[in-house]
């Protein structure tokens, strides 16, 4: 299986539109995709990694799939009606990456 990370780094003076993100970018992610994509998850972060410390991630998007060529098929040929999308919710710029799962 591959997934698809979208990392929104937690920076300072910076916006991000849960709501928005979750009702409208990712359904049309979905829709797009079609059955290609297999599942999505969606975390907020809230806590660093000692007590009291900011997220290092304000929000992280996960889309599966279930081969390279899947993903390649299905999201790249839109990858530009995604990125326009990206102003609406945030003014941060996303880190991205692609793993292949393991467990």
């Amino acid at each position: 299986m591959i997934k698809l990370s979208v990392l929104y780094p937690n920076e300072e003076g910076k916006k991000f539109d849960i709501k928005y993100y979750c009702s409208k970018h990712l359904p049309m992610v979905q829709e797009m995709t079609g059955a290609a994509c297999k599942k999505i998850a969606v975390e907020q972060g809230v806590a660093g990694g000692t007590p009291g410390s900011a997220a290092i991630y304000t929000a992280m998007g996960h889309f599966y799939f279930d081969t390279i060529d899947d993903f390649n098929a299905s999201f790249v040929p839109h990858i530009d009606t995604f990125v326009s999308d990206i102003p609406n919710f945030t003014d941060i710029a996303p880190v991205v990456q692609i793993s292949e799962v393991i467990i």
